[in-house]
């Protein structure tokens, strides 16, 4: 990620959208987890919640979210009753519906689209699943800069 950012996204070759897509499934605290990163968000602190939690994936209690807010400078009053109150859980599994709709089985998935005209729809030309290597994502993305059939 941090060379997806460097080449393409700060040159403003492309733009990065991010949704979560809690896989409860396999890892029943990921709603409540995609939730907290949600509440620090609201503090503007969305990625550094986000890089503590990936980086804790097998500690994401609740008690576990209040703990890594803490550590990141959250109020923890503040962020238990946005935990609490299911405040982003709407938005949350809205963007886990258009990800399934969207073909998602797993995390991480990169979908590599341009935008149709006088339109906000993207059209995915590209997808990478799974870990990979930055090989694998910037051939992806430079195949949909360059355009259809180039």
């Amino acid at each position: 990620m941090p060379q997806i950012e460097t080449e393409y996204i700060k040159t403003g070759k492309i733009k990065y959208v991010f949704g979560d897509f809690p896989l409860e499934s396999i890892h029943p605290y990921a709603f409540k987890a995609a939730a907290a990163a949600n509440c620090a968000g609201d503090e503007g602190k969305y990625w550094e919640m986000h890089d503590r939690l990936f980086a804790n994936q097998t500690a994401l209690t609740p008690e576990d979210l209040l703990k890594y807010g803490e550590a990141i400078g959250l109020d923890k009053p503040i962020l238990q009753q946005c935990l609490e109150s299911g405040k982003h859980d709407a938005l949350i599994r809205k963007m886990k519906a258009q990800g399934e709709k969207a073909g998602v089985r797993g995390t991480p998935t990169l979908m590599v689209g341009t935008v149709e005209p006088n339109s906000t729809n993207v059209k995915v030309v590209k997808v990478v699943v799974g870990i990979q290597p930055f090989a694998a994502f910037k051939e992806a993305i430079d195949s949909a800069l360059a355009g259809p059939g180039k």
